[in-house]
């Protein structure tokens, strides 16, 4: 079933979001969590990766008026009106009981209208600009799910939402490159020498691992400034967003266990490694 088909189709949409979050690397819900925040994340969930799928899947002559669609059927629900798609039906009950602003959820769509005209990304810095859009809102989200946005708390999740967003780069450089995208600063590309073709490589080149490598460490670096987030945060938000690091860490982890070989035989994170680096996140001050 296409994206746009998708968009209408209730039973489809709930049933497509729970299989592709259960696949996920830095899963949402958690088992752990009272019905009611696994509930609230879940519609978040569904509302990101919904708009992701629009920015990846959808014709590319479609994707610009799908989500101006999904936006408007957001101001519809911002008026105080009955949203009109499903997953946006789910949504507006999160928004209402949270008190969610909107500027996190239109951040989402701006991000996936970049990756419609931005391909590439000239530095570190100006990778980090698009993380304020597709990544950092979905923090500030879970924050207000659980009552905890703050100033302080918000500039934590952004660097641990960021350092997340990444990761899921380094992992999928191939499947990114394949959509017509490079995450990879193209100044790393180019002092490490790498051409373009080594991104196609059926074994990841080992200049290339330098540059995988290198973005890495950098969202090492984040992930470490952000984790202070759990010493911030009690109950069941401290139980949530420890999972969130410690997916983190431990796909950091299998990274480095795979030599940063992301085009051929990637190492998934595993999960004695996620429920060590969980409690060691949950025990941080």
């Amino acid at each position: 079933m296409s994206v746009s088909e998708r968009l209408w189709n209730e039973t489809e949409e709930r049933r497509t979001r729970l299989e592709l979050q259960s696949r996920e690397n830095f899963p949402v819900a958690t088992r752990l969590l009272p019905a009611r925040h696994r509930e609230h994340l879940l519609n978040v969930y569904g509302y990101a990766r919904l708009v992701d799928d629009i920015g990846d899947e959808a014709p590319p002559g479609e994707r610009a008026g799908l989500l101006d669609l999904v936006e408007g059927d957001l101001d519809r629900v911002y008026a105080g009106e009955r949203a009109e798609l499903p997953v946006l039906r789910d949504l507006s009950r999160t928004i209402t009981a949270c008190r969610i602003p909107a500027e996190p959820l239109r951040r989402l769509l701006e991000a996936n209208r970049r990756d419609q005209e931005v391909a590439r990304y000239a530095t570190f810095d100006d990778l980090l600009g698009y993380c304020a859009y597709s990544a950092d809102p979905v923090g500030r989200i879970v924050l207000h799910v659980f009552g905890a946005a703050t100033p302080d708390r918000v500039r934590l999740s952004d660097k641990v939402c960021t350092a997340l967003q990444i990761i899921e780069h380094c992992q999928d450089v191939g499947e990114d490159h394949r959509n017509g995208r490079i995450y990879l600063p193209e100044d790393d590309l180019r002092r490490f020498g790498c051409t373009e073709d080594d991104l196609t490589a059926a074994v990841t080149p080992t200049r290339l691992r330098g540059v995988v490598a290198l973005q890495a460490k950098r969202a090492a670096g984040l992930l470490d400034e952000g984790a202070a987030l759990t010493g911030r945060l009690r109950g069941f938000a401290r139980v949530a967003v420890a999972g969130y690091v410690a997916g983190g860490l431990a796909a950091l982890a299998a990274l480095e266990r795979g030599a940063y070989d992301v085009l051929g035989s990637a190492s998934p994170p595993r999960k004695a490694r996620l429920l060590a680096e969980w409690s060691r996140t949950l025990g941080r001050r």
